[in-house]
């Protein structure tokens, strides 16, 4: 939900200087679209932004604030706003020889407030007079004061020598590494009263400085920690608000009505909900929640409506077909049973492995309940710091007494010395390789068993949790396959689902004893 951008800061909103930037700033024009040429005419939220920023001050009269992060869905005048400030720290904030850094991750996203900044100056006969715009280097100087506006990307080279008295910073969800945000800020040690402005959509990468600055913002703004120079603005859904709610639609989107178009968002709303990958997307950039990955594959709603009985104690001697995951180092290796039924409904039973030795440093290192989940009977552990494959080639063999495992598919990467023994104790092990060929089929169908609810997982925490984190590729065909380095945590569980349902389709015509346990 939005919170108010006044919330738990000083404020002096009817200062001269917070006056003198806004009216400087109405004095502009809008560059795009309907309001092409009209003047900027701050709305009463940007006017209070504005008027806070610069209208708060010491007592030795200089700006209070150092930074101020601004998190807020697309399409509400993000690029205007940030074009407008900039050229106000250019040609308004009589700074002498100032430098203004319009930076993002890229020439081609810093080149958007930049152009924007350039068509208002254009747009003004006066202003336009007393700038040179060089396009062709992304550079507006301003000749009187001897200061220059720069467009530049996260790679931009010499940023070692800036001596910013402004940064304009676009969409730092999207900045690959902390690195450029640190030597943009250490840049500014010079200037008596610098201004570092974030704008930007919510992101999913929660080890980007991205999310470093949201979590900032937010204890910030709620009283956590003092830092009467950072100014936190959030307008977003909270995490768990419902993101079909026009009502929180409204709360998050300052302009929506205005001119945010409600009936754009209609269209996106329903798009999302028909395909589950775009639900990400939506809630990222229209709503700045944060997400767990870019792409959303699993419809988690769905997926829970999913968890009927799957108890391995109701399915003694029934026929299955499994899917092995083996573990990397810093992986759970997985094995997903799964019971096909006459009626063509699925069981999934998991089971997962992890070392015991580095359980608890694992745990706290990530911040995942593996520990918790052991002691629950959720994940075994195998003796060492790596996972011991003979270990689960004795469990594997263990299970095979209780129901008839029909055939194992695995990863040939790491796995064919276990799937050579599993062979030689009975098993008929399939290798089933990663890429698209293999996967894209029962990717798909996987995700339409889950919408029709023709699958029943138990509620299983563990699986659960990585159908939370399950992320995919796309070709430009359309075709889909797990994606692990998109995916915001581990997702061996719903890749080892995979396999073995690819290997049920393959034998529908399984014999009984089958039946369906969905409720």
């Amino acid at each position: 939900m939005a919170r108010p951008p006044v919330k738990r800061t000083r404020q002096d909103g009817g200062s001269a200087a917070g006056a003198r930037a806004v009216r400087w700033i109405n004095n502009l024009t809008h560059t795009k679209g309907e309001w092409a040429g009209q003047p900027f005419h701050l709305r009463p939220w940007q006017e209070q932004i504005i008027r806070r920023l610069f209208g708060t001050l010491r007592t030795d009269g200089r700006r209070q604030y150092r930074t101020c992060y601004v998190e807020i869905p697309r399409k509400n005048g993000k690029t205007e706003l940030a074009s407008a400030i900039a050229l106000y720290m250019l040609m308004g904030d009589r700074e002498a020889g100032a430098e203004v850094y319009g930076a993002a991750v890229d020439i081609e996203q810093a080149s958007l407030a930049f152009n924007v900044a350039a068509q208002m100056l254009r747009n003004d006969p006066e202003l336009a007079a007393s700038c040179e715009i060089i396009a062709s280097r992304k550079r507006i100087i301003h000749h009187a004061s001897g200061s220059v506006y720069r467009a530049i990307p996260a790679d931009a080279p010499g940023a070692h020598g800036f001596n910013a008295s402004a940064i304009i910073g676009d969409e730092l969800h999207a900045w690959p590494n902390r690195e450029f945000w640190d030597v943009l800020m250490t840049s500014t040690g010079a200037r008596p009263q610098p201004l570092s402005f974030v704008i930007t959509t919510a992101g999913y990468d929660r080890k980007s400085i991205c999310w470093e600055l949201h979590r900032y913002a937010e204890q910030v703004r709620d009283g956590l920690l003092a830092d009467p120079t950072f100014l936190p603005i959030l307008f977003g859904a909270e995490e768990k608000a419902d993101w079909l709610d026009e009502g929180i639609w409204a709360e998050a989107n300052p302009a929506l009505g205005d001119f945010r178009s409600l009936e754009e968002m209609r269209v996106a709303a329903q798009r999302a909900t028909d395909i589950p990958a775009q639900q990400n997307v939506f809630r990222r950039l229209y709503l700045c929640q944060w997400t767990g990955q870019a792409n959303r594959a699993i419809d988690m709603a769905a997926w829970d409506r999913c968890a009927g009985p799957a108890n391995l104690d109701d399915l003694l001697g029934h026929v299955c077909f499994a899917g092995l995951d083996l573990a990397t180092k810093e992986d759970i290796a997985a094995l997903v049973l799964v019971f096909p039924s006459e009626t063509g409904e699925l069981t999934v039973i998991p089971r997962f492995w992890i070392p015991e030795d580095n359980m608890h440093e694992r745990a706290k290192r990530h911040n995942v309940p593996y520990d918790v989940w052991v002691r629950d009977g959720l994940i075994a552990t195998t003796p060492g710091n790596i996972i011991d494959f003979e270990f689960i080639r004795k469990e594997i063999n263990a299970l095979h007494t209780q129901v008839e495992i029909r055939e194992i598919a695995y990863d040939p990467w790491g796995a064919v010395h276990l799937a050579t023994q599993l062979t030689e104790d009975g098993f008929t092990a399939v290798p089933f390789r990663q890429g698209m060929a293999s996967m894209a089929a029962p990717t798909k169908e996987l995700l339409a068993m889950i919408t029709a609810g023709r699958i029943a997982h138990g509620g299983h925490p563990v699986l659960r949790w990585m159908a939370d984190n399950f992320s995919v590729h796309q070709d430009a065909a359309g075709n889909l396959k797990p994606d692990k380095a998109s995916s915001k945590d581990k997702i061996d569980g719903v890749v080892a689902l995979i396999m073995g349902l690819d290997r049920a389709g393959r034998h529908a015509e399984a014999p009984a004893p089958l039946v369906s346990v969905l409720g």
